[in-house]
């Protein structure tokens, strides 16, 4: 077992454009050397070849997606100004209204729901000029009954989830990038099986207005791409204010991508934390994450207070009583078409008292405390992602690695460094400090940076 950056997604035939990154596809769009509807058949040709296998699209409608690249195609043409994502495929988990386009969320219940207006993020995906490909596949609700989304490398496995679709989407060349949203460990997790990167923001970062709630607290839109760039560049198009979401702030743009492609002021110092749940983690990750402090060197590891051994405990009690609260009318009116697995989350959450909520609610800021006086010393912790390679497709895997950083609302980031006995991808889990996204950004790159100069592997 060696750390190293995952390979290629997939062993079907090469997948022309449809291979290119984000940052990539844009600027050969913008220049001309290639149309946005060339480039939007490729990835259609793509999802034509694999998606039978892979199963990662819940709508996909063709001449939706091509009247939009050719739009753009004639915007370019009259010298019409361009953003920076003009004329390049995108897809939007199906938890998140697209205007026009089926929002069904996973559900029988929600059968033939299209909204009639953008969810924030993607008004913004939008303005940025990006072509919306299609909705991806999220399990039920976005919670833990697996949809029919396959894991490219072997697809006898899961891709995790909750945002299943978009991982394998992108994962495959089906699009070169992707938004999934995050409650639990919703990016983090199918990023790491998938061997992609995921970027889970810090909370109230971007705005969650036209996407189904689950938990206020917790609920966090992300980005999936098979860059570290291509994520930090899809998170400053979706982050950003909005008045519609109290949980934003006003504040400038984030500049992600600028400071993660910035050289660091001094060496980044990480702190390896194995959390209370690492008898959970498979002998692979054990190892790979030894291998990678190894090569990395003067990494420290770091021991969490004792009051994180409550960390899953705290955030269930909160995220099942606000999923009670949400999914009340589903349950009401058609609890027998949902998921047994569901049915089970909402009776646990509507138990739960209201003294032990708030309780639990209060929490967060001593987990911030005790996470502050790390980040004081350290950059960023590196920690798993998940306990392994992916399971078989019954689940979507355990996302107990990434319940703490979720609960306390900080940055996160799976990176594809390792790649575990059965030749399958485990991401490292990256987290920062909560508000200071960009520095993890920079931070992540420079230790993939360190990784090909001191094992010599590349991506």
């Amino acid at each position: 077992m060696t750390a190293s950056v995952a390979g290629a997604a997939t062993e079907a035939t090469d997948p022309g454009l449809a291979g290119l990154g984000l940052r990539d596809a844009a600027r050969l769009v913008a220049s001309g050397t290639i149309s946005s509807e060339e480039l939007t058949a490729s990835c259609l040709a793509r999802i034509a070849e694999t998606e039978e296998q892979i199963g990662a699209w819940a709508h996909l409608d063709p001449d939706y997606a091509l009247m939009q690249a050719r739009s753009c195609d004639a915007k370019r043409a009259a010298g019409d100004p361009l953003g920076v994502l003009h004329g390049v495929p995108v897809g939007v988990k199906d938890l998140v209204d697209v205007a026009g386009l089926p929002c069904e969320r996973g559900t029988i219940l929600d059968a033939g729901r299209r909204p009639d207006r953008d969810a924030h993020a993607v008004s913004q995906i939008r303005a940025a000029g990006a072509v919306i490909l299609g909705k991806t596949v999220t399990t039920e609700l976005a919670l833990y009954q697996p949809g029919k989304t396959r894991n490219p490398h072997d697809i006898t496995r899961t891709p995790g989830g909750s945002s299943s679709g978009s991982a394998a989407a992108v994962a495959d060349c089906m699009v070169p990038g992707a938004i999934g949203s995050q409650t639990n460990g919703s990016v983090i997790r199918p990023a790491s099986f998938c061997g992609i990167y995921g970027y889970k923001p810090s909370a109230g970062m971007v705005s969650r207005r036209g996407v189904a709630p689950l938990s206020e607290t917790f609920d966090t839109l992300g980005t999936l791409a098979r860059s570290l760039e291509d994520a930090a560049l899809l998170g400053d198009v979706i982050a950003g204010y909005d008045a519609g979401d109290p949980w934003t702030r006003p504040a400038g743009p984030p500049k992600l991508l600028e400071t993660a492609l910035s050289e660091p002021p001094v060496r980044p110092r990480f702190a390896f934390v194995r959390t209370p749940l690492w008898d959970r983690a498979d002998e692979d990750t054990r190892e790979g994450l030894a291998h990678l402090c190894a090569a990395l060197g003067d990494v420290d590891e770091v021991g969490l207070p004792d009051v994180f051994e409550r960390a899953l405990d705290l955030h269930g009690t909160v995220m099942g009583a606000e999923v009670a609260l949400n999914f009340a009318h589903y349950y009401e009116r058609g609890r027998d078409r949902l998921s047994e697995k569901l049915r089970a989350v909402i009776e646990t959450g509507q138990r739960v008292l209201a003294r032990d909520y708030l309780a639990a609610k209060e929490q967060i800021h001593t987990f911030d405390r005790a996470l502050n006086d790390i980040f004081d010393r350290y950059d960023a912790i590196l920690t798993p992602a998940t306990r392994g390679e992916a399971p078989g497709s019954e689940t979507t895997g355990d996302p107990a690695f990434c319940t703490t950083w979720t609960f306390c609302g900080v940055p996160a980031v799976s990176v594809p460094l390792l790649v575990g006995s059965n030749g399958l991808p485990i991401g490292v889990q990256v987290v920062g400090r909560r508000g200071q996204d960009g520095r993890l950004l920079r931070s992540v790159r420079w230790l993939a940076a360190q990784l090909v100069t001191r094992t010599g592997r590349s991506e």
